[in-house]
């Protein structure tokens, strides 16, 4: 496990923007003309050689369209690799333009000369704390959208591509699931669903998870470096008790594993697993504590904590540590 910097200090590039954020006690305050300030790119978008293509497969729910990443080099016999990708959002934002998937989607393609099948999951309609009004996004019957909803649209991407492999040009043996925040919430959810029915993936990647109901204590070492950065990086509880309340539609007591897989009694079919945590980021109290549900349960697992970065460092394009990040997915990936 990577030992987070202790310095108590944002990657050089974002510590030459703190200054944007004084003031605001969250990022729900930030102005618009701040936020665009903060999130402006570091750097040019990665080149890819790439074949970018929409499509849709059929959920229970009706059809989930999703964007397909695939190398314009001949592809190995057998065919390639395969991440199924999801993006966060607090299940309630986001979708296949954000870098967080675009950019994630391209860049682990073409560094793992991977398949990559990028996912636009419905989504939860946003809680009034956090600025919508609860009900304005309704499933196939005319009902806000709540779990398993988001789950069963990912579940489904992820059995038609084992099912039909040809169609999207990969190996069904080496087809791995993963996301970032929510998105690597749904990954689990998933995987822990697929692992009942007897066909885990072939690995899961997730980054800076949120895995279980409510944000865990932060052990004494998380708390200083969360005092340490600016407030509006920080998700405090009230918070967290809006994004469970948005995707489960009532109390965490209504929490299930196939919604938060820290929840699973038996973590024992689990695939080989890569979590990777943010230094200042609160959720990685619960990366650290899913890694280690994996590691009693003799998961092969290997946990990182990204070091100098907040919560949803993906979205950043051109930052340095995102393609870090990039670089570690893509390594998994090219394993034989």
């Amino acid at each position: 496990m990577s030992e987070p910097s202790g310095s108590r200090r944002l990657d050089p590039a974002l510590e030459a923007r703190r200054h944007l954020l004084d003031g605001y006690a969250s990022f729900r305050e930030l102005p618009d003309e701040v936020d665009v300030r903060w999130k402006a790119p570091f750097g040019p978008p990665e080149d890819w050689d790439l074949d970018v293509a929409p499509t849709a497969v059929a959920g229970p729910h009706g059809p989930v369209p999703v964007r397909v990443y695939t190398p314009r080099t001949p592809a190995p016999r057998g065919g390639r690799a395969c991440l199924v990708w999801m993006h966060g959002g607090a299940f309630a934002w986001g979708d296949l333009d954000m870098p967080e998937a675009h950019e994630v989607a391209r860049g682990v393609a073409g560094r793992a000369d991977a398949v990559v099948v990028s996912v636009d999951y419905r989504l939860c309609p946003v809680p009034p704390e956090l600025g919508g009004t609860g009900d304005d996004r309704l499933d196939e019957r005319g009902r806000p959208v709540r779990f398993p909803v988001p789950q069963d649209d990912c579940a489904a991407v992820l059995a038609a591509v084992r099912a039909d492999p040809a169609r999207f040009g990969v190996d069904p043996q080496r087809v791995a699931i993963g996301g970032a925040s929510a998105g690597a919430a749904l990954a689990a959810g998933v995987t822990v669903r697929a692992c009942e029915q007897g066909r885990p993936p072939w690995q899961t990647l997730l980054v800076y998870p949120l895995l279980h109901p409510g944000v865990p204590e932060p052990d004494a070492e998380l708390a200083q470096a969360l005092a340490a950065a600016p407030p509006a990086l920080t998700f405090p509880p009230a918070m967290s008790e809006a994004i469970d309340r948005a995707m489960l539609g009532g109390g965490r007591e209504t929490a299930t594993p196939y919604a938060y897989a820290g929840l699973s009694d038996d973590l024992s079919a689990f695939p080989p697993t890569y979590v990777e945590n943010s230094e200042f980021d609160a959720f990685r109290a619960s990366g650290h504590r899913f890694a280690g549900q994996l590691r009693a349960a003799r998961v092969d697992v290997v946990e990182v904590t990204r070091p100098g970065v907040p919560h949803g460092h993906l979205d950043l394009v051109g930052f340095a540590p995102a393609a870090a990040t990039l670089d570690a997915l893509a390594a998994r990936l090219s394993q034989a």
